[in-house]
């Protein structure tokens, strides 16, 4: 199993290869074959001796009449004194081909929207409903049914039966809400990646396409998110298992304070495990790597730059709720206005009955929250992984490529799929 990029073309080096590109990593299509290597040594294969070195002039009266000053390509300044301007970046879709900014990363994802807003928006659209309508549902039946809860309550010593029966229903109702969640954010994760690889090269999608695109790596995309949250839990266990173990056996001070120095350390784990694998599922989807791999290669793309990746993740996260918020408060204040006093009861934890309408309400608040912040997460993370690349292995040059830009080459046969990816390599 290699971790090498798949999205590349074939031949090209993974991160941190110091060969990356053939050698050649200052720009698309260099003629190294020029007078201005400066170099004294003869090609291999040449006789040593060669007659001396002499400018070469134009034979009068013929040839071409030189360009303009200034104007000349291969060396600084061309034909004329001083330096040219450098070309402009190349733009073929939603983001220059070159390092990103912050600001960029944000404004390609929410072009990414704008560009293709009926699959975009279609596809958050159709999952935040469907997997808010479960939620709905599952969260009225649940409020309704509170027989178990008031028999608990009016029973002052429970047996263990009892607890569990009492609480079945919310551990289902919690399980089910949870699978459903978990999967309409795999599928949009995934069809959304795919939007984001072909706007990135300027191309067309539909919501077809990008499921064609995405199927095959679904249960893949399902395993790796299953298996991040999984690592990190394992691994905080680990950390705050002896100060529960110590508290048990002898709850004094210092266990406390193992205690909370575990939970410290588990906190920071967390936060260090979930930015190194953060790049992941761009790495599965766009590479067709396979679910260890990928967690090898986000690890690899992250290095070096952890604190960078944590800041922008940090930053839309916080936009994120920000956005959920400003859309989320106002539909609650209204579902408590059209719900009455039991919806007023339920939101100050008199009562936990409430009616269909509120619950309604609620849901359709968080339909279009979902609608807006799943295609700014996936577009970030997509984005976030192309810039990585950008910076560490040229990828800029094969995004040119593929997209047919004049002064990258020629794409060859694995290059620029419909779908902007190419076979893991």
């Amino acid at each position: 199993m290699n971790d090498s990029p798949g999205w590349a073309s074939p031949g090209s080096a993974p991160s941190g290869d110091p060969g990356r590109d053939g050698g050649n990593p200052a720009g698309p299509d260099r003629d190294d074959t020029g007078s201005g290597s400066g170099s004294s040594e003869p090609p291999v294969n040449w006789s040593k001796e060669q007659p001396p070195g002499g400018r070469w002039a134009a034979p009068a009266g013929s040839g071409p009449t030189p360009p303009p000053e200034g104007g000349g390509p291969g060396a600084p300044g061309g034909w004329g004194t001083g330096w040219a301007p450098p070309p402009g970046v190349a733009k073929p879709g939603i983001i220059p081909l070159r390092p990103l900014g912050i600001g960029e990363i944000l404004d390609g994802a929410v072009s990414t929207m704008r560009a293709h807003w009926r699959t975009v928006l279609g596809i958050s659209l159709a999952v935040a409903v469907i997997t808010q309508a479960v939620s709905t549902v599952t969260t009225g039946l649940w409020f309704n049914d509170q027989t178990g809860l008031t028999a608990l309550e009016n029973d002052p010593d429970p047996t263990p039966d009892e607890i569990l029966d009492a609480l079945s229903g919310a551990l289902t109702g919690s399980a089910v809400t949870g699978f459903v969640s978990m999967l309409g954010t795999i599928i949009a994760t995934a069809m959304l990646t795919m939007v984001v690889s072909r706007a990135v090269l300027g191309r067309p999608v539909t919501t077809g396409d990008a499921w064609h695109s995405a199927r095959p790596q679904l249960l893949r995309l399902f395993g790796l998110l299953f298996l991040i949250p999984l690592i990190i839990l394992a691994i905080s266990a680990v950390a705050v298992a002896p100060g529960l173990f110590l508290t048990a056996a002898d709850p004094t001070g210092a266990a406390a304070a193992l205690t909370l120095a575990g939970g410290l350390a588990a906190l920071v784990l967390a936060v260090w495990l979930w930015i190194r694998f953060s790049l992941a599922a761009p790495a599965l989807m766009l590479e067709r790597q396979g679910v260890i791999a990928s967690l090898r290669r986000s690890a690899k793309l992250v290095r070096g730059a952890w604190w960078r990746v944590f800041g922008i993740q940090l930053l839309t996260l916080v936009l994120l709720v920000f956005v959920a918020a400003v859309i989320e408060i106002p539909t609650s204040l209204i579902a408590v206005v059209v719900g009455g006093e039991s919806a007023a009861d339920w939101m100050a934890g008199e009562t936990a009955e409430t009616g269909w309408l509120f619950l309604i309400v609620l849901g359709i608040g968080a339909v279009i929250s979902s609608t807006i912040t799943f295609p700014i997460s996936a577009g970030v993370t997509a984005l976030l992984y192309m810039d990585q690349r950008i910076r560490r292995e040229a990828l800029d040059l094969e995004l040119g490529r593929a997209a047919g830009l004049p002064g990258y080459g020629t794409p060859g046969p694995g290059d620029g799929r419909a779908d902007g990816t190419t076979p893991g390599s």
